[in-house]
Formats: C-alpha cells, sequence, structure tokens
C-alpha cells in the first residue's frame, strides 16, 4: 500500500515506524529537517523536506495514485488544506488531524468528503473518550466498546482471589456455562509474552487477561475475578490542556462532580468561565499540601494529563497513596506501559496510540470498521464486516482454517452481540471481532477479502 504521511511529530512518526515495519511504501513529509532526518535514519521510509501544502512537494512524493495520505502536523488547517489537495491530485484517501472538536460533532452536516477529506481524527477527543469509558468501568485496567457496547472488550489483571486463578480457560467454561465471554489475549505476569489462549491455557495469577463479552457478560466477568465496580462520581483532572477541557466538559455532563487543577492562571479563568459546573482551581497539582487541600483523599477517581508524562505519573502515585480508586495518567513515552500495572497505577493513556490504532484500520485488508492495540502487548483487535465473497462466510466456526495464533472474540449481527463458539454459522452482513498476533493478521485478512 502507498502511504504518504504529512507531519513528522509524535503521531506521525509513531506511525511510520508502525507501518514500516509492515512493509508499507511509506513518504513522510515535513519541513523539520531534524525529525525527518532521525525518521531517515531509524526507518525504512522515503522523507521529504517540505511543505506538504504546496502541489509541488504533493507531487513529488508521487500523491497520484497513492492509497491513502494521513495529514497528522500540529496544525489543523494545514491538515485539512493537505487532504483537500491531495483528493484533487488523485489520491484515493485521505485523514485530517483536527484539534477542534466541532468537526466531528457536525461531521454529517458539514460533509467534509464533499471538500476531498474522507476520514477526519482528533487524538485529544480519542483519549477523553477512552478515559471517560474507563471511569464507567472502573473495575477494569482496559477497555473497548464495539457497536456502542453491542460487544466490549475489558482488559484486568488477575488477583490471587479470582475464580478463574489456577484453571483452565475450558474448565472455567463447564462451570460457567451461562458465562458469555471468551479470552482473547493473556500477558504473564512479569514477562512480555503474549499468548492467545486455548482450551487447555491455564489462568494464573498476577495475569494481564483480556476478554470480549456482551453486555450481560461484563457483570459475571466483575463478580468471577473479584473485582468491584465501583461507583465513580468525584473526579479530580490535574491540567487544562485541550484532554482535561474535554474530558471535564464531558464529564460535567454525565453528571459527576469534577475538580480541575491547572497551573496557568489565565488558562483557569477561561475554563471556568466554558465549564460553570466544573469547580477550577488554580494551582501547581505537583504541591501534595494542595492536593490535600482540595479533599484529594475524598476522590474517586484521579486522571492526570499535563503535557509532562513524569508529572502525571507521579501526581497518580500520590492520589494512589491517598486512597483513590481510579488513576489515569497520560504519557507520551511508550516504554512506561510496561511500569504502569507494577508501579501501581491503574492505566496509562498515549495519544500517539489511540490515533495510530484509529488510523490503522485504513490500512488493514478487508471491510474493517473497527480497530485498537491491546496496551502494552503484541496483539490487535479487529472488527471485519463479512461479505457474501468472503471466506468464512455461511461457515461454521471451527471449520474455519484458523491461524493458532488467532481468535474470533465474537459477532455482532443485526446490533446484537453474541458470543460464536464452534457450531457458529457466520453470515453475510455479520461483523466479527478477531485479535490476533501481528504475525497471523495477513492470514487472518484473506479470510475477510
Amino acid at each position: 500500500m502507498k502511504i504518504i504521511i504529512a507531519g513528522a511529530g509524535e503521531v506521525g512518526f509513531h506511525l511510520a515506524k508502525l507501518l514500516s515495519f509492515e512493509s508499507q511504501d511509506i513518504t513522510l513529509i515535513d519541513t523539520n529537517r531534524e525529525s525527518l532526518a532521525y525518521a531517515d535514519t531509524h526507518l525504512d521510509i522515503r522523507v521529504i523536506r517540505g511543505d506538504a501544502t504546496s502541489i509541488s512537494v504533493l507531487k513529488e512524493s508521487r500523491v497520484n495514485g497513492t492509497d491513502l495520505v494521513i495529514a497528522v502536523t500540529s496544525s489543523e488547517t494545514t491538515n485539512i488544506t493537505v487532504c483537500v489537495l491531495a483528493k484533487q491530485l488523485g489520491a484515493k484517501r485521505t485523514i485530517a488531524r483536527i484539534s477542534n472538536t466541532e468537526f466531528l460533532e457536525n461531521k454529517e452536516e458539514v460533509q467534509f468528503t464533499k471538500f476531498g477529506i474522507d476520514e477526519l481524527i482528533s487524538p485529544e477527543s480519542l483519549a477523553s473518550s477512552e478515559i471517560e469509558l474507563l471511569l464507567n468501568q472502573s473495575g477494569f485496567n482496559d477497555t473497548y466498546e464495539f457497536e456502542e457496547g453491542a460487544l466490549t472488550m475489558i482488559g484486568l489483571q488477575l488477583s490471587r482471589t479470582a475464580a478463574f486463578v489456577g484453571k483452565t480457560v475450558k474448565e472455567v467454561g463447564f462451570q460457567h456455562p451461562e458465562l458469555k465471554y471468551v479470552p482473547i489475549a493473556i500477558q504473564r505476569y512479569g514477562t512480555q509474552y503474549t499468548l492467545i489462549p486455548r482450551g487447555d491455557t491455564k489462568f494464573k495469577e498476577g495475569d494481564q487477561v483480556y476478554f470480549t463479552t456482551t453486555q450481560e457478560g461484563v457483570e459475571h466477568i466483575y463478580k468471577l475475578t473479584g473485582k468491584v465496580k465501583e461507583p465513580i462520581k468525584n473526579v479530580m483532572i490535574l491540567g487544562g490542556s485541550k484532554i482535561g477541557y474535554k474530558t471535564a466538559n464531558d464529564l460535567c455532563k454525565g453528571k459527576f462532580n469534577v475538580k480541575l487543577i491547572e497551573n496557568s492562571k489565565e488558562k483557569a479563568f477561561e475554563i471556568a468561565d466554558d465549564i460553570p459546573s466544573c469547580l477550577v482551581i488554580h494551582g501547581d497539582g505537583r504541591n501534595v499540601e494542595l492536593l490535600q487541600e482540595e479533599s484529594i483523599q475524598e476522590m474517586d477517581a484521579f486522571i492526570s494529563v499535563t503535557g509532562n508524562s513524569e508529572t502525571n505519573i507521579m501526581s497518580c502515585l500520590v492520589a494512589k497513596s491517598k486512597g483513590v480508586k481510579k488513576t489515569i495518567a497520560l504519557v507520551e513515552n511508550m516504554d512506561y506501559f510496561q511500569l504502569s500495572h507494577s508501579i501501581g497505577i491503574d492505566t496509562l493513556i498515549n495519544k500517539k496510540l489511540l490515533a495510530a490504532n484509529n488510523i490503522f484500520r485504513h490500512v488493514r485488508k478487508g471491510e474493517i470498521v473497527a480497530m485498537t492495540m491491546l496496551n502494552n502487548m503484541n496483539a490487535e483487535l479487529l472488527e471485519f464486516i463479512v461479505s457474501p465473497s468472503s471466506e468464512v462466510c455461511n461457515k461454521v466456526v471451527r471449520e474455519i482454517d484458523f491461524p493458532r495464533s488467532a481468535i474470533i472474540g465474537g459477532v455482532i449481527r443485526d446490533g446484537i452481540g453474541m458470543i460464536a463458539l464452534g457450531d457458529f454459522v457466520i453470515e453475510s452482513g455479520d461483523r466479527i471481532v478477531v485479535c490476533s498476533l501481528p504475525q497471523s493478521i495477513k492470514k487472518v485478512e484473506k479470510l475477510f477479502v
């Protein structure tokens, strides 16, 4: 696939890195010489120094006939302009990164496709939605919804008291036949190794396990894993960044009691004017005395989304030490993901990863409508639509030549989520959720093309 990425910043570089590992034909455009030099020496891609809104630069990047143009510079205006020009010059598909969430809210009304923009993504909006979802499923450390919750992916760490521990997948299935769930990935405690569970795979204490389940199944998993769905009402947010602002605004609409701490006096006043139902405090959130004065110990959740990863991690650890049940930290460094559970933070989120997940589904073959990567795990979760020509259409699950390192997590038919066991027949129009390790993705894609 021929892909042009405009913008070699954090999101652009991360995308180029992921796509280059898959042997895609990548061209990266940016005006910054240092960013390009780093990308050129570390990745197997083509780089062009120049303004991506320049027609001559786009022509030099051979935009005519390009499969996908992704504009992810820090400037929203530049991204929109790049996509409009690229489409006129012959690009097949375009994606623009935006920061103004009004564009997303009025996408249908404005009809951006008429201008030549096929998809809009906002890393800030994605991060805010992720935070809200995590607060609603408070017992888990990772969660993702397919088709507005028809199927839900949940991730959690198994404690010693969980009913699953010491039993195989098959044994749990026999003991709880009413349980509508499929374990789709496991990472053993203290390892980097991701495995796709089979019937004889045993659950162990400390495992980070991912399940797909129906709406009713979520409550069952809470009970069997010993997790408690703590009611979350009082939330403290550190940092009035775009993510902090959007999260506070969304949570206030959702009837949460929100306190937001912001270091900049001017920004604090702006947020207080814009969100009257949010209590905005001007101060340094790294100051433990200030956090105690603002009753951090009475908070149900603490969300740190300042521009500094270390500040976010440290302030979450302070919150945890004061008895806060749920902590979420925004981090830029992907390496920190491996530390999150061992140091006691519930969830780390990363804008680059969220944006890359959202864009990646446009690169995969087959009709993919949703995709996510499991936090700190070498596995992808994809949602395919079955076409009449798909190899899996009208076949029984057990008869499909499915790779060992991939698993069907569930099926959505007519808006209803189902767990697809061996005797389930797949039909045209079904939405199939698949979890796969990287080495099997190409084989899985072929089944759905």
